[in-house]
């Protein structure tokens, strides 16, 4: 079964940075050969997207939000993909999930593209 992981969520101070993991359980998914996409969901709050980077890492693309803050990149070595957050606001508090899409050098902020998910990872920004 495929499986990611994320990982570096936390508690924050506004302003503050955090930088969150994505990566793949065992030997069961390559991600370098998908496009990554990051998504997060406050309560009471629909799925929404925040950025994406193609499989070779060469084009990236954000939700307005978040651009100019938020930095998206992947080690395909290591199997990894990466969200830097910073200068982070209270309005981004939300459980932040990573998915993977089989259209490698797409760019979709729609979760149905996506058809890998990981567990989440809870990032909470306090005033």
């Amino acid at each position: 079964q495929v499986q990611l992981v994320e990982s570096g969520g936390g508690l924050v101070q506004a302003g503050g940075s955090l930088r969150l993991s994505c990566a793949a359980s065992g030997r069961t998914l390559t991600l370098s050969t998908y496009a990554v996409g990051w998504f997060c969901q406050a309560p009471g709050k629909e799925r929404e997207f925040v950025g994406t980077i193609n499989w070779t890492g060469t084009s990236t693309r954000y939700a307005d939000s978040v651009k100019g803050r938020f930095t998206i990149s992947r080690d395909n070595a290591k199997n990894t993909v990466y969200l830097q957050m910073n200068s982070l606001k209270p309005e981004d508090t939300a459980v932040y999930y990573c998915a993977a899409s089989v259209y490698g050098h797409g760019l979709h902020s729609t979760p149905t593209m996506y058809e890998y998910w990981g567990q989440g990872t809870q990032v909470t920004v306090s005033s």
